[in-house]
């Protein structure tokens, strides 16, 4: 028996921490939250001063046990989750569950796993912090509370499955909001000029007009003037500059650098940062304070002064410009600085060097630059041309790591000038006048939306993810890649005393790993702002995060907090249940179809936003109105009659394949090409619009492949039966029915009454909200219904059961 039992969130923690201490220790895992609001509205009692029921975990039962055999057995419990708001709820809960008493119960925190940090934070133990459980407890009660009032709003005035919360519907608004600016936004043409002259000896020097020219003719024109003209240096300006490292990072600035760097999403760089943390390798990766303690600074200057010598060091402590920040807690940063290789696999070395590299340069010295502008002078014109650039005199921190910024056009290092004079005469090579493009805002990255989100006040380290991954999941939004389109652009050249003027194509708004809003996000945003402004404002959330911090530092009662909060907010949503569903944007008249003279309308249904060519038929049986999907990037709200019936000319008849039509077409499940009698899934990345009849006949056959290699063993006495290999392995097809194939059988050596049995002793598959499906009717139940039933619905009933069952042989 050990006289000391500790209690971590994670089993990889666990087995880090039991490392370090003796055998009076026995460490182990509650392997996260252990109990939780259960499902349901009964779960917070709002007349009972919003009183919350908490409840264990189904599978967290048999860990209860175990634990609370291990507290019993011990004379000093230690509880050890993480150190912030949700590990402290963590703690309260276990000593709640395990029926811990405060003699017996000590707190410890620790920002790393090492064994220096686990022994201090031994010797100075703590009781559980309840203002941090109160904060933790407020956030999951009005979270819960708004989501449980709103979600059936949603889903009686748009379409069942919806879902809405404070966090996430501010989160879609903003990409929402950035989607209809970039639809409203008028690109602008201009033309900016450059020179290249020839310096002799291979060498040549790039120069460009500082203003732009918004015509044609405006350019054409500077370039007529600039014929036979002299260009000289006319200054030539050298001043030093310095450039400083950014703070250590903090869990928003690395989820953004990793996606810049790495090409990490934020939930991935989440998943990464946590297993690091737990081998002990960096310090505690939520945190929003770029702080390092002393012992951290002394270890990166140890390190710097061992591998770039003393010049190279420059101590620093940076401020946290968050007023929400505690400044106690640590930026993240290596535990060791003089370990380069974690131990981890590729990703977890990647993350650890990212890691590394910032929290070692922000201890390292400025960099000393040299900025060069050359002006040069043109004879014929009082315009002058700028060259400039830049030479690195000391490296400093640039030695170690370098910022990336999030513009994808963005150059990290400047250029760097020749040797240059004043009263020098250039030689020209050319004079290029180029058309160029406004561009709309950009599209925000999971990254980019962190970072506007914090900027905002809104969430905090441990919400970034969720609420990221929440809204993905949600149908809100999808992360893609789309294709640009091509524009022509034209190219003014001044060459010899010749002007030249050529037009030529590029392609433009390419999007790579950048969020879109659906056409839910759109109807479902519109009408939060409209009905809920409070939920979708961006100060009152942050404002709202800011309660949340008054609670934790004791300054505020959370369930008066809750309150303030719910009481108007209840008010709003009875109001709401008023609101007429066709009143919600959900449906927009297009105009007329010239073929038909029906009406065409874009509308949002259950499997998305389609366009609808009629009326729906009422109960005298009319004629089926026409569907079609709306492809990608169009929404409701701007689709243009032309773009809406350009959508019915599927199908697409792409000619023959083995004397037998390809014929392309979107379904309910997508696109897909359908060819004798067989379907075959368009993937996303190709249009079902453009797709030509070679791509098609590849998808083809790559389906026959596939298919080939999917079926271990069929049986000809029973073809209902067969083996199959499947996404997740192989399974046994029974029917309608999948049954998974126990370990230690070989598939392809299983029998068809094996098949059969394991079938037939298969639990029934659960439906969505968790119950098993329904079996049919046997006779007893349809007598018991007709008996309760007036006699129209039991002959309903009746007649449903009766073409289920199978027909009676004739004798």
């Amino acid at each position: 028996m050990s006289k000391n039992l500790v209690i971590v969130e994670s089993p990889a923690k666990a087995k880090t921490i039991e490392g370090y201490l003796g055998k009076e220790f026995k460490v182990a895992s509650s392997m996260g939250h252990i109990r939780d609001l259960p499902k349901g509205s009964g779960a917070i009692d709002i007349e009972n001063n919003f009183e919350p029921t908490y409840e264990v975990s189904p599978d967290k039962k048999d860990i209860i046990s175990k634990l609370k055999k291990l507290a019993d057995d011990a004379q000093t419990v230690y509880l050890a989750s993480d150190e912030d708001r949700e590990g402290e709820a963590i703690s309260w809960h276990l000593k709640e569950v395990l029926d811990l008493t405060d003699a017996k119960t000590r707190r410890i925190v620790f920002t790393e796993i090492t064994k220096k940090a686990i022994l201090n934070s031994l010797q100075s133990p703590r009781g559980i912090d309840i203002d941090l459980v109160n904060a933790q407890q407020a956030r999951r009660v009005l979270d819960r509370l708004v989501g449980y009032e709103l979600s059936p709003i949603l889903w009686k005035k748009i379409k069942t499955g919806l879902s809405a919360g404070r966090v996430q519907s501010v989160a879609v608004r903003l990409i929402v909001d950035r989607e209809r600016e970039i639809s409203d936004f008028k690109t602008k043409s201009s033309f900016k000029v450059n020179a290249l002259f020839d310096l002799g000896n291979g060498k040549t020097l790039v120069a460009e007009l500082p203003e732009r020219f918004d015509t044609e003719e405006e350019a054409n024109q500077f370039l007529e003037s600039c014929k036979g003209a002299k260009f000289t240096i006319t200054d030539l300006q050298t001043r030093p500059s310095k450039r400083s490292p950014a703070p250590p990072f903090t869990t928003s600035t690395l989820q953004q650098e990793a996606a810049r760097k790495l090409g990490f999403s934020v939930i991935q760089t989440m998943m990464v940062a946590q297993k690091l943390y737990e081998a002990g390798k960096i310090s505690y990766m939520r945190t929003d304070s770029v702080n390092l303690s002393d012992e951290a600074r002394e270890g990166a200057k140890n390190q710097v002064y061992a591998a770039f010598g003393k010049e190279y060091f420059q101590p620093r402590q940076f401020k946290t410009k968050s007023s929400s920040a505690q400044e106690a807690h640590e930026a993240i940063r290596p535990t060791d600085f003089s370990m380069m290789d974690p131990g981890m696999d590729r990703n977890g070395l990647r993350l650890y060097e990212l890691i590394w590299k910032r929290a070692i340069a922000s201890q390292m010295a400025d960099a000393e630059l040299e900025k060069t502008t050359a002006t040069i002078g043109i004879s014929t014109n009082p315009k002058t041309l700028i060259a400039s650039g830049e030479v690195v005199k000391f490296e400093g921190f640039l030695k170690v790591y370098m910022e990336s910024g999030d513009d994808e056009d963005e150059e990290e290092n400047s250029k760097v000038l020749p040797p240059l004079s004043i009263g020098q005469n250039l030689s020209l090579d050319e004079l290029v006048a180029r058309q160029i493009f406004s561009r709309h805002p950009p599209r925000y990255t999971e990254a980019s939306l962190v970072k506007k989100l914090e900027e905002l006040g809104i969430g905090r380290p441990s919400t970034y993810a969720p609420t990221i991954t929440t809204i993905q999941k949600r149908g809100y939004v999808v992360k893609e890649a789309r294709e640009g389109v091509e524009r022509k652009y034209k190219v003014l050249t001044l060459k010899e005393n010749n002007i030249t003027n050529v037009e030529d194509t590029e392609i433009t708004g390419a999007e790579k790993n950048k969020l879109f809003p659906t056409n839910t996000a759109m109807v479902v945003n519109d009408f939060l702002v409209e009905h809920f402004p409070d939920i979708t404002d961006f100060s009152f959330t942050s404002e709202i995060e800011q309660e949340f911090d008054e609670i934790a530092s004791g300054k505020l009662n959370w369930k008066k907090m809750i309150d303030n909060f719910y009481r108007p907010f209840h008010k709003k949503v009875s109001a709401t249940e008023k609101v007429e569903r066709s009143s919600v944007g959900k449906s927009k008249e297009l105009g007329v179809d010239p073929k038909t003279g029906k009406n065409v309308y874009a509308k949002l249904g259950k499997f998305g936003a389609y366009a609808q060519i009629g009326e729906n038929p009422d109960d005298s049986g009319g004629e089926k109105p026409k569907f079609a999907s709306l492809r990608q990037g169009q929404f409701i709200e701007n689709i243009s009659l032309e773009d809406a019936l350009e959508l019915f000319k599927m199908p697409r008849d792409l000619g023959l394949f083995e004397e037998k039509p390809v014929v392309v077409n979107i379904g309910r499940f997508g696109p897909y090409v359908l060819h004798d009698k067989k379907f075959v899934s368009i993937p996303k990345d190709i249009d079902p619009y453009d797709i030509t009849p070679e791509r098609a006949i590849e998808l083809i056959q790559a389906k026959r492949i596939s298919d080939a290699n999917k079926t271990i063993k069929l049986f000809d006495e029973n073809p209902e039966v067969q083996i199959l290999n499947g996404r997740f392995g192989p399974y046994i097809k029974v029917g309608k029915k999948n049954v998974k194939i126990p370990k230690g059988k070989e598939p392809k050596d299983l029998t068809l009454e094996e098949c059969l049995t394991l079938a037939e002793n298969a639990p029934e598959k659960r439906g969505r909200f968790g119950a098993a499906k329904k079996k049919e009717p046997v006779k007893e139940e349809v007598a018991k219904a007709a008996a309760k039933k007036p006699a129209k619905v039991a002959k309903k009933v009746a007649k449903k059961t009766a073409k289920k069952a199978p027909a009676k042989k004739k004798k």
